[in-house]
């Protein structure tokens, strides 16, 4: 029997497919990633460039990535075969692959998240949070809890999509939008915490004339990689989904509650921040502020490691919920295309990711080369192509996909295939060479 013939795994319910979407999109991305990215470039001004293009383009980009895999009932490579066009599976490739790095350094970052709840709870960090995050961040006890994150991960893919998946989203979204909102509650209270909001809150708009060449790629990349659009995850879960499901009303909640919970974690990093009278301005600490800012915030407070701990245990689940989505997309791959068992093919393709990601545990340096080449750069590039593909090559059939499991005038199909068309590659094209530009830049100057 050919893997084309083998019946296809799919969800139990409609809320364990949304659940498991928001939580792929829902992690370190909006909670670790989200925060520092809003300091460094701009405050409020990068987060109104940033719903801006999640809603005229990640909503739109996400419907293509939901018509390919309900469409294709296959993972990101093999969807273009099943599809009838084989050439096209480069824009697979490039989700699989920007999935793939991104993985490798975020299983690291994970890492030094349950080092963090441990030494929450010891006060591990209490003496002095910079020195505790450098050794934390680097050497043999990042490459350990690296592995550790990385076998959580696997545990969970490997269970499959209704015993792994569908069960694991439905503890751990719900858990994590607890845990924000009475974080964001205790956030409210903190001296000086209006700073935090006015500068998260109340963008300047000539900040942007002034720094659009940044903003733009990262605004675009953050949307994109909090979305999990780009890298393959969305066609991997809509590929399990029945005809009867409504991509446009599900796309359009995963969107909102995943927007809801990065501004909420921007309502709990930035007053806890401005409490600790970091300068937001310089960028709060860049890729260490959530780790080394706030641990001095919770060292400061009453009760601040439990405090402390609550919040990381939150980012690590958060962190697992975005982990075990993206290794699904190449197990999935593995699984259509070579007939071989989940579970092998999780121990695998985990193995291989611990090592890629081995760098980025020993040079701090790596994690920010892997991060703006996997996101600002081949995120964008798949979503550019999969909406070629889908505005000029198979558009009858994606019009035809979209309006199964609803009724309606077409009005918004319309629209959505124009969108595709012409706003998204030209928005894209742009972004990407903005990104490329400053990419270029970063590795002359950091390696050469």
């Amino acid at each position: 029997m050919s893997s084309l013939d083998v019946p296809r795994e799919q969800w139990a319910t409609r809320a364990g497919f949304i659940l498991a979407a928001v939580g792929s999109a829902v992690g370190l991305g909006n909670i670790w990633r989200f925060p520092f990215l809003t300091a460094e470039s701009g405050g409020a001004v990068f987060v109104l460039v940033y719903l801006l293009l999640v809603a005229l383009i990640g909503l739109p980009v996400m419907l293509v990535e939901f018509v390919i895999g309900r469409r294709s009932e296959r993972n990101p490579i093999g969807a273009f075969r099943r599809l009838g066009h084989p050439s096209w599976k480069f824009a697979g490739v490039i989700g699989a692959l920007a999935g793939f790095i991104i993985l490798s350094y975020y299983s690291v970052v994970g890492g030094w998240v349950l080092q963090y709840i441990v030494a929450s709870f010891s006060g591990g960090y209490g003496g002095d949070p910079e020195t505790f995050f450098v050794e934390t961040a680097s050497g043999t006890d990042a490459i350990v809890s690296h592995a550790v994150f990385m076998g959580l991960v696997a545990g969970i893919v490997a269970l499959g999509v209704r015993n792994g998946l569908e069960r694991a989203a439905k503890v751990m979204v719900p858990s994590v939008i607890v845990l924000l909102v009475a974080l964001a509650g205790y956030g409210a209270t903190l001296p000086n915490a209006n700073e935090g909001y006015q500068f998260y809150l109340n963008p300047d708009v000539s900040t942007f004339a002034s720094d659009a060449v940044s903003i733009l790629p990262a605004a675009a990349g953050q949307a994109f990689f909090t979305l999990s659009l780009g890298m393959g995850v969305m066609i991997t879960y809509s590929s399990y989904l029945g005809e009867d499901r409504n991509l446009l009303n599900d796309s359009l909640i995963i969107v909102a509650i995943d927007t809801f919970i990065a501004l909420l974690a921007g309502l709990v990093a930035f007053p806890f921040l401005a409490s600790q009278g970091v300068d937001l301005e310089t960028g709060g600490g860049g890729a260490g502020a959530v780790f080394i800012s706030l641990a001095t915030a919770f060292e400061s407070m009453p009760a601040g490691h439990l405090v402390g701990g609550v919040f990381f245990i939150m980012l690590a689940i958060a962190a697992l919920s975005s982990a075990f989505s993206i290794l699904e997309v190449v197990v999935s791959f593995v699984i259509d295309t070579f007939d071989v068992g989940r579970v092998p093919a999780t121990v695998g393709i985990t193995a291989v990711i611990f090592v890629v990601g081995i760098p980025t545990a020993i040079d701090l340096n790596y994690l920010d080369a892997y991060d703006l080449f996997a996101n600002n750069i081949l995120l964008i590039v798949g979503g550019l192509v999969l909406s070629i593909f889908i505005g000029w090559i198979y558009a009858p059939n994606a019009l035809e996909e979209l309006g199964q499991g609803r009724t309606g005038d077409g009005a918004f199909d319309a629209y959505w295939i124009n969108v595709v068309r012409f706003v998204v590659p030209i928005v894209l094209l742009y972004t990407v060479y903005l990104a490329v530009v400053e990419y270029v830049e970063f590795i002359q100057g950091t390696f050469l």
